[in-house]
């Protein structure tokens, strides 16, 4: 359990769920950095996310991912990421995250999430499927679980007040 507010906060959640969004509001109203996880890998491998994985493959683009997170977390704070959905699945990005940073959860049902991806454009093909959406989910749930501190479901709630529970939470009052 971690004490005070927090230095370093992740945002975590599946593709969709609002990271980036609630990441640029929490920004600008702290000011604080913030980098999105696309962003990171954009930076430490001169390519695009879509490129990697095309001509690299799905475990390089994640190999990626995890690497470029964990050197965002070796920077210092205070700094606001938002991680890729993926990163949940490396422990040792997750020992990281956990040593590093407090997190939280945008959770999201799967229809809510194919509703914010819309087309799909710039993001894998699967990103439009229902199914696959709510199988990613369901298999990650039980790490979002345990590595977030706070969870805030965003199926109703505009990023707005997502990132106003977030700044109570971050920026205490008193």
């Amino acid at each position: 359990m971690r004490y005070g507010p927090p230095q370093r906060l992740v945002l975590v959640g599946m593709m969709g769920s609002g990271k980036t969004t609630i990441g640029r509001l929490l920004s600008e109203r702290t000011g604080w950095p913030y980098a999105d996880n696309d962003e990171l890998v954009r930076r430490t491998s001169a390519r695009e996310p879509a490129e990697i994985r095309a001509t690299d493959g799905e475990d390089a683009l994640h190999q990626l991912e995890s690497a470029a997170l964990v050197e965002a977390l070796r920077q210092p704070p205070p700094s606001l990421i938002g991680a890729a959905a993926s990163v949940i699945t490396d422990e040792r990005a997750v020992a990281v995250i956990h040593d590093s940073a407090s997190v939280v959860w945008l959770r999201a049902r799967p229809e809510t999430l194919l509703l914010r991806i819309g087309s799909g454009e710039g993001r894998r093909t699967e990103a439009t499927d229902l199914t696959w959406l709510a199988q990613q989910g369901a298999s990650r749930e039980a790490a979002y679980t345990q590595l977030a501190d706070r969870i805030i479901d965003v199926d109703d709630i505009p990023p707005r007040e997502v990132a106003d529970r977030i700044l109570r939470w971050i920026v205490p009052r008193g």
